[in-house]
Parts: C-alpha cells; structure tokens; sequence
C-alpha cells in the first residue's frame, strides 16, 4: 500500500499519495468537534489508483487532446492515448510517482522530474512540483513547471478534486461558479471560443448541483472567487484561485456521491484550438528555464 502524508492544523486534516501521481487522498475539515471528509475519500484498495483518489494533479495539460495529436508551432506530435474515448487526457503526470522534497506538520512539497523516468508522454523535458499547505482555514494548492529543456514549449495546469455531494449529512450542495461564458463541447471537446452557458450547466446564481449531467468547460471568470459551495447547515466553501487558472470543469454524474470542480488553465483541446487559430484557449508558452506556477485555495467555514 503506498505511504500516506497526513497534514494537520485545527481546521483542516489532509491525506496525500505521493507515489500515486502526487494525488490527495482525502481532505477533512472541522466541523464542530468532528471530522468531515470535504472530498471524495480514497479506499485503502484505491490507493495506488490515481483517478480514485480524492484529487490529482493535472500536469503538464489538463482534460483532452483530441486523438493524441499535440499540435503546436507548426509541428505535429503523437502523445500516447490514455483513455478508452481515444485521447490523451490530464497530462502526465498522475501516471508516475513524485519525490517528496519537503514534509512538516501543515505543509509538503513533491517533485516529478520528467527525466527520471521512461515512457513520460510528453515531447519536451520538464519538472513539476506540488505544494500543499494548511495555512488557518485555507487548504492552499499550487503546482508548478519548470521547462529544463532546450526550447520553449505549451503547457497548462490543473487539479481535479472530487467533492462530495453532502458533507456531515448535509443536504445536497448549492453551487455557484463565477464564470460568465462556456464552450459548445463535442465529445467533450471545445473547437470555438467559448460563448453562453447552456441552461443545464448554468451556476451563475447558487443552486443546487441537480440530477442532470455536466461535464462542461467555463470560461470568463469574474474575480478572485472562482466559486462558491454551500453544504446547508454544515459549512461553507470558497475556492479562489490566481489569474492563471482562468478556467474551470465542473462534472456532475447523476447517481454518484461526489462530483467535480476542476480549476484549470485551458479549455479542453486547447492544443487544436489554438492550432486553427482559436483565441483565448488560456495556454501558456513556458520558455527553457522559466518556471510557472499558478495557485488555488479552499477556504472552510463550519456552521456549526
């Protein structure tokens, strides 16, 4: 069974794996004198599988490259698929374990150096790191790439934490997404700037997170606040989340306990979007030695 990391302070506890992809396998805040588990909590059978875990890095991109084929500066590129739909999704680096470089009481550090390890799916070398940090009543996350290789290259960040639908016997959460547009989506793929939220996937106001399906990509964010969650009677939630990550998935599975909430840097296909000369994708350029980071947090308040 890999080795759990647990962080601690009076508001929040935290569980992390980091040689199953770097992820998080739980995430518990007080609620009271208890304990609730905020995310999806990881089985001890799931612990070695990265996409059961309560959360997972999305690194060097997030979401989908449409058939493997990285499409950038002219150039074309074959990444391995890694998903029954036929493409390459969530980067890479939730396929390899990270290093930890740092461990205390209410803070980690992990690192993934791309070139220790053979059959990373990637065409440029680089390094990534994980920070995760209690700091009062904000779990704060934020993920970095390095580019140590010769020429610059495109990349995009993310994580993808699972929430769950009721915390401490809550009812079901109420949510509000502080994002004004979204992207048509075909095999949950964009092609087009992103333009008006259809209805079913519209959290513009707070409401409940409903029975019908989301798996959408939104764009437009209005501030700091990227969303807000409330657990009725049981506490509320707010992710603020830096420039960088200027997009955000939210899927909602009819039926399941949990759901998605993904702050993201880039629109899913983002790589053939901006190859056709689609605007706004939210990639990024990271030249040889330069290092971008980008930053998230959840803030908790019980309310009771």
């Amino acid at each position: 069974m890999p080795a759990l990391i647990t962080l601690e302070n009076p508001h929040w506890r935290v569980g992390l794996v980091p040689a199953t992809g770097g992820a998080v396998a739980f995430a518990q805040t007080r609620i009271g004198d208890d304990w609730a588990d905020v995310l999806r909590p990881t089985s001890a059978a799931d612990l070695a599988t990265t996409t059961e875990t309560a959360s997972y890095p999305l690194v060097p991109w997030s979401n989908r490259i449409r058939d493997g084929r990285l499409l950038w500066d002219g150039s074309q590129y074959a990444l391995r698929v890694n998903w029954p739909d036929g493409t390459a999704i969530h980067g890479t680096g939730w396929e390899f374990p990270w290093e930890v470089l740092e461990s205390t009481s209410d803070r980690a550090v992990l690192e993934l150096d791309s070139r220790d390890y053979f059959g990373m799916n990637w065409p440029w070398t680089f390094i990534a790191r994980l920070t995760y940090a209690l700091e009062d009543d904000r779990f704060v996350w934020t993920t970095e790439i390095v580019n140590v290789d010769e020429e610059a290259f495109p990349a995009g960040l993310g994580h993808h934490p699972h929430f769950l639908r009721s915390i401490a016997g809550s009812p079901e959460a109420e949510l509000e997404l502080r994002c004004e547009t979204a992207y048509a989506l075909e095999g949950m793929m964009a092609s087009s700037e992103a333009g008006p939220i259809p209805e079913h996937a519209d959290f513009t106001q707070r409401r409940p997170l409903g029975e019908a399906f989301v798996d959408d990509c939104y764009a437009g964010r209005t501030g700091d606040v990227l969303a807000s969650l409330e657990y009725p009677g049981a506490v509320s939630l707010e992710i603020t989340a830096d420039p960088v990550l200027g997009h955000a998935v939210v899927y909602v599975p009819p039926g399941k306990d949990f759901f998605a909430l993904e702050p993201v840097s880039h629109a899913n296909d983002a790589f053939t979007m901006h190859a056709t000369g689609v605007g706004g994708t939210g990639l990024f350029t990271v030249a040889p030695g330069e290092t971008v980071a980008a930053t998230f947090a959840i803030a908790a308040t019980p309310q009771r």
